[in-house]
């Protein structure tokens, strides 16, 4: 496992994605499940470093494991900002057109149809969101 401490800033979505690809590396990971991987990673940590802090200066550790053994990867965000759990956030109407529909809560329902599992928890002071998906 693999894990980089980061400012809650959008700017730093590329050092994630980097450590992504690294622990990636060497794996038979078809290029579709890459793909999905990054944008479920995108939509994560945009929404922490969006929402999680009410003031600048707050910090996202995210971690990469590979279990090439089993054919998982874990994707693991830690933040202390203000305790959120975006997995029970009701399933937007995705039969309304993108007028009708409320601003909100796609990233959450797509991360949740493209991951296998997906656990939240929160922990001495810790929003901790863990995303598991088979890649093979």
């Amino acid at each position: 496992m693999a894990t980089v401490t980061v400012p809650a800033q959008t700017e730093q979505l590329g050092r994630l994605t980097e450590l992504l690809h690294q622990q990636l590396e060497g794996t038979s990971c078809p290029s579709k499940t890459v793909l999905a991987l990054e944008l479920v990673l995108e939509e994560a940590f945009v929404n922490i470093a969006t929402h999680a802090y009410t003031q600048d200066g707050g910090r996202v550790s995210f971690s990469c494991q590979v279990d090439k053994q089993l054919g998982l990867v874990t994707l693991c965000f830690k933040d202390q900002g203000v305790p959120f759990d975006p997995l029970i956030r009701l399933e937007p109407d995705i039969t309304l057109s993108a007028a009708e529909r409320p601003i909100g809560g796609l990233g959450i329902y797509l991360i949740k149809k493209t991951m296998d599992k997906c656990n939240y928890a929160y922990n001495q002071g810790y929003n901790i969101l863990t995303l598991t998906k088979r890649i093979r």
